[in-house]
């Protein structure tokens, strides 16, 4: 019996066993299953995260389409203030021109009161008769402007009009105007300024402003845009070479000097082979105006020339020659002295604005045939002014007939 027990009590225990097992299993199955619907959740919106980052890529894509960076020609706006800002140029040079007549006529003030004033009152009576042309003539030969310039003007008014056009003060001033400017407009070549370095040469006699000349023509050049050294080749007359530091100074240019009485030519020659050495645009040479004789400065000038010509072949290109207008018939004897002795390729005439005795310009013209390159009419640099015949010439006998009625 207790056997019988035994058997169904391990029966009992295997059925409860088998039991156990299905339970543990059903559960491990259902735990699979919903681990699997899990994960599928969880992979499900991957796609859609794909599909939209797939998308956005695209509304990204649209500042491709911003090549409105590149689309940056709107420096086309640029170019408006650029047109405008040449307008503005121009419109500042324009007043500049007239800037320039009025210092031109300014400068001839004491000039155009002094023979053309004479002449204003002849020709101011109410008649004009052969008496006229007795008085014309002695005006024009008592006025600074050299015998030659006076006659060539005399008779251009005698010979060239008719006895009716005589009686015309009108027709007469024409006439004078006339050949004055062809005794002022030289025949020669401008100045060829793109040798590099143009190399010029100033002469002239102590006090007629050559340093200063030179202080002002290298600030013009500065003013270009161009490379400018000074020579400081004047190194007998005392403070000289300080004067020309002076005037380097205040353009930002550099001065070659050497000692007190030292050798010109060789302060010459050292800025002359730095200008070329250095890649300067414009050497501008100093030199004495003064020695014990004329045969000596002549001679030290000769020897200056030559010497310019071993440091750079060719030079110098221009040799001007400075004359003070304050000195009237004097500037042309000392412009043939010079000439005499040596090349002079140009003329430039200081103080007119402090002299009567402006019209010497005509007698220089005439006499020497050298064009006159600048012209001082007052103390400021704007003041040094390229000579223009036309100009001149119309600032000069500008209102002549007006102030001739008038009187």
């Amino acid at each position: 019996m207790e056997i019988q027990l035994l058997e169904l009590a391990a029966g009992v225990a295997a059925i409860v066993l088998v039991l156990l097992l299905l339970r543990v299993l059903a559960k491990k199955s259902m735990q699979n299953k919903t681990a699997q619907e899990r994960l599928a959740l969880d992979e499900a919106p991957a796609p859609s995260r794909r599909r939209e980052r797939e998308r956005k890529p695209r509304p990204e894509a649209r500042p491709t389409k911003k090549p409105e960076r590149a689309k940056k020609p709107e420096p086309e706006p640029e170019a408006e203030p650029e047109e405008e800002e040449e307008e503005e140029a121009a419109a500042e040079r324009a007043p500049s021109d007239e800037e320039a007549k009025a210092a031109y006529k300014a400068g001839l003030a004491k000039t155009r009161g002094g023979f053309v004033a004479k002449l204003g009152r002849i020709f101011g009576k109410k008649k004009i008769d052969q008496d006229t042309l007795g008085e014309l003539e002695e005006v024009l030969f008592t006025a600074d402007i050299g015998p030659r310039a006076a006659d060539r003007i005399f008779q251009s008014v005698k010979s060239g009009l008719s006895k009716d056009e005589l009686t015309d003060s009108a027709k007469i001033w024409k006439k004078i105007r006339e050949t004055s400017e062809q005794i002022l407009a030289v025949d020669a070549k401008p100045v060829d300024y793109d040798k590099k370095p143009f190399v010029l040469l100033v002469l002239g006699v102590n006090g007629v402003g050559k340093t200063t000349t030179i202080g002002k023509l290298a600030k013009k050049f500065v003013q270009q845009g161009k490379k400018v050294i000074l020579a400081a080749g004047d190194t007998f007359r005392a403070a000289a070479t300080e004067q020309l530091e002076e005037w380097g100074k205040r353009s930002d240019v550099p001065v070659v000097k050497g000692k007190p009485g030292g050798d010109p030519s060789s302060v010459i020659f050292d800025a002359i082979k730095r200008g070329v050495d250095e890649g300067f645009d414009v050497v501008i040479c100093d030199t004495a105006g003064r020695l014990h004789s004329n045969v000596g400065l002549m001679d030290e000038l000769k020897k200056v020339r030559r010497v310019m010509d071993k440091a750079m072949p060719g030079s110098p290109h221009e040799t001007w020659m400075v004359l003070d207008s304050t000195t009237g018939q004097n500037a042309i004897s000392q412009a043939k002295t010079f000439k005499a002795e040596m090349e002079i390729t140009g003329i430039v005439l200081t103080k007119l604005d402090g002299s009567a005795k402006g019209g010497v310009i005509l007698g220089i013209c005439d006499e020497l045939k050298v064009p006159v390159r600048f012209i001082g009419v007052g103390e400021k640099i704007d003041d040094m002014r390229p000579f223009d015949p036309h100009a001149f010439v119309d600032a000069l006998y500008e209102d002549a007939g007006d102030e001739a009625t008038a009187a």
